[in-house]
Order: structure tokens, then sequence, then C-alpha cells
């Protein structure tokens, strides 16, 4: 019988000449094939942790991001916490500080991939909720934020290495104090979105950018449209980050974009199903996922809405967490495009 020999395939069809035999692959290039629309769908585990329903929640949940659906029930914190950060690597969970009520300085960390409790990872320099997570496969940084009862709002930037449970240690300092702000990553570069200041006119547009292999203070990246606060979540690709939702002054559904290896300001993108903050967020490199939430009149949200983020346009329905939830938080082993 023949043997046909493949290195790669620039693209599959259905029609053409049919080759009866075996096939005999000479790379590597296929130890991931596609499967359906993985090219709408991506792969990998997203989680959400904490929060609130009214009281605090000490839940996390995890979705397939590839695959619509209700959340699932994955273990949990070791304390009820709202406000949180959260950050990933391909392997591990973060989540950072929150309050339950007063702010703590704890971080905890998941294996994604086991269904288990979060275990202590060590501490954050400062305690501090309403803060911003993000990551690269190898460090990860919350920035911003505040206490309760105190320290008040801060600019700090902390970072750990995800792989080394250990203290959190100062990576910088963003641009302006800042609380409820949010955040997002490429591999090599991060942006800091939005948030509430302690000036005059609370609330923030600026979009601040850090490499997250160098330590250093935050640098100017543009503008959102409108100076937003109240939790406004992000999500990317390797390329491209969407901010979603918040407050500007009334709970918004507006979504807007940036390519994140270029500095500028934030364009449209497109509307949430629902008007939301507070939300907690997860992506890979295709899907972005906007969870849970709360908008004005005291609705509190247990949807879940994605997007595609390569395409601009109106978010859908991805199904529900296990309750109404806002003031979590969230990512992914495959967020930022880091993997799919």
């Amino acid at each position: 019988m023949a043997i046909l020999k493949v290195d790669t395939i620039s693209g599959i069809g259905t029609e053409g000449p049919v080759f009866e035999g075996d096939i005999e692959f000479t790379s590597q290039n296929f130890l991931t094939l596609p499967k359906g629309d993985t090219t709408q769908r991506g792969r990998g585990r997203g989680f959400i942790g904490g929060g609130s329903d009214g009281s605090l929640l000490k839940t996390i949940q995890y979705l397939e991001i590839q695959s619509q659906g209700n959340a699932i029930d994955f273990g949990d914190l070791t304390a009820a916490t709202t406000l949180t950060a959260s950050f990933a690597s391909s392997t591990r969970g973060v989540i950072a500080g929150g309050g339950n009520p007063d702010s703590i300085n704890t971080i905890e960390f998941i294996t994604i991939a086991t269904t288990s409790n979060a275990t202590n990872f060590g501490d954050l320099t400062d305690e501090k909720r309403y803060h911003a997570g993000l990551s690269n496969q190898v460090r990860g940084l919350t920035a911003g934020g505040a206490g309760y009862p105190s320290p008040a709002r801060t600019n700090i930037i902390d970072f750990v290495t995800i792989a080394s449970e250990g203290n959190a240690q100062d990576f910088g300092d963003l641009t302006q104090i800042r609380m409820e702000l949010a955040g997002a990553a490429s591999p090599t570069r991060g942006l800091f979105m939005g948030g509430a200041n302690p000036g005059v006119v609370s609330r923030s547009n600026v979009v601040d950018f850090v490499t997250i292999a160098t330590a250093g203070n935050a640098q100017d990246f543009g503008d959102l449209s409108a100076n937003t606060y109240k939790g406004g979540a992000a999500v990317s690709s390797n390329t491209r980050a969407i901010h979603a939702g918040g407050n500007e002054p009334s709970f918004t559904t507006d979504m807007e974009f940036f390519t994140i290896a270029t500095t500028g300001d934030g364009t449209d993108f497109g509307d949430l199903t629902d008007a939301r903050g507070y939300q907690g967020s997860s992506s890979n490199s295709v899907r972005g996922l906007n969870a849970g939430g709360y908008h004005s009149g005291d609705v509190k949200l247990n949807t879940i809405d994605f997007v595609i983020i390569a395409t601009t346009g109106n978010a859908k329905e991805f199904g529900d967490l296990l309750s109404v939830n806002y003031g979590n938080s969230g990512s992914s082993d495959s967020h930022g495009g880091l993997s799919e």
C-alpha cells in the first residue's frame, strides 16, 4: 500500500483527490490538529474565584472555554473573599487579596487541571482589594487597589513567580493611584485599564502598560473612550485586549479593544448582553468570557457572555455561573494567547 508523507497542511477541505493508503506525519505540526471549528473556540480551562451573592463566597468554579455551558464546581478558597485579583500560568491559577470584609494580603493557588481546594501561596506586599491581575507564563502581577479600613488607594504593582510559592515583591508603580481597574496581557506586555482615583473626578480613562519580564514603573499607553470604574473587566489574546463593562457613570455594556503591541486609545468592539461591572473574566487565544457582575438597581448577575477576540461584534450567551456572583475574579490556563 502507498504511503503519503506529510510535513504541513495549509488548509483542510472536503473536495479534491482522495488518497487511499497510509499517511505518515513527518513533523510535530499535527500533535494538536483542530477539531470542528476550533479556530472559533480555542482550548483551555478558565476559573472564577470568590465573589459575593449578597454574602461572601469562597467557591471556585471552572469552565471549558471552547464549550458553551454552565460553570462547574472546582473547590473552595481557604476563606470567603470578594474583590480579588487573579492570574495564571499554563498549570497554576492564582487568586490574590480581596476582602472578607477587611482587605487581606493572602495569595492562594490551584492546579487548574485538577479540581481541589486552593492552597496558600504567600502574601501580597500589603492588604488590598479592588485591584487587577495579569500574567505571562512566568510572572503574575497585581496593581492598584485599596485597603479597608486602611491603607488608602494605591498605585503599587506587586509580582510573583507563579511556579514558586512565596511572598510578592515590589514591581513598580502605576502612573496614577487608582482602584477598581482591569488588567489584560500578551506574553510580553500587560495593560492596566480605567479605575477610580482619589481626585475630584474619581473615574479614570487611563490605560497603563508594563513589560512583564522587567520590573519598573508603568508607562502611559492611551485612553479608554470614557472614564470607567466599578470593576470593568478585560480579556486578551496574544495581540488584542478588550475592556468590558464597568460604570461611566452608569453601568454599561460598552466593550472596546486595544492592539497590545501598539500604544493608542481604545476602539469600539461591541456590547455585552447586559450592562455590568464587578464581573470576572477569563480567556484563551480565541474567546473572551465575562462572568457574573452587578448593575444598577441592586441587580446581581450569574450570566456568562463570550466574544471572539479577533472579531468585533456583540457578546453572545455562554452559560451561567453556579449562582449570582459579583466581585469575583478569573483567569485561565491559556489566557492572553499564551497557548491554545
